[in-house]
């Protein structure tokens, strides 16, 4: 067995992982993070029933709320020391359905403002034998909001 790697970024990893782990639907639903760079964070989500609709798919809000949390949290990267983010609304394309293996949502900060930020995330499906697939795209704003823990 290998140890993980350092993260790259490791005060902005360390702020992530803080509000990662209030996040009581993330960890319910089994997600983690994948990597955190400025502007830019990665979440797996793997296949389970906490995640999957009434035909064994992904279930499509699982898929929002992955996405919004990547996206979220990229534009955190950015955020001022002593603010959060909220966010204020979210687009999201559904491109196709994928049952088994794993998805990622990939948050990217299109533009960060003091008050608004705005972003992105894909979302793609890994299958087993790490093909990926286009699965979702979203495009969202925050805003800065005072952290209060």
């Amino acid at each position: 067995m290998t140890a993980a790697a350092a993260p790259a970024h490791p005060h902005l990893h360390a702020r992530i992982e803080a509000s990662f782990v209030r996040q009581g639907m993330m960890q319910h639903l089994g997600a983690r993070i994948v990597s955190v760079a400025p502007g830019e964070v990665e979440i797996a989500l793997p296949y389970s029933e906490r995640v999957t609709q009434q035909q064994g798919g992904y279930h499509g809000g699982a898929m929002g709320a992955l996405a919004d949390i990547a996206a979220g949290y990229a534009g955190l990267t950015l955020a001022a020391d002593g603010q959060e983010v909220t966010t204020v609304e979210y687009k999201i394309n559904f491109l196709a359905a994928f049952s088994g293996g794993e998805l990622r949502a990939r948050g990217h900060v299109v533009r960060a403002g003091k008050r608004l930020i705005i972003t992105t995330a894909e979302v793609v499906h890994l299958n087993d034998d790490g093909g990926e697939s286009p699965c979702a795209l979203m495009q969202q704003t925050l805003a800065t909001v005072n952290k209060t823990y």
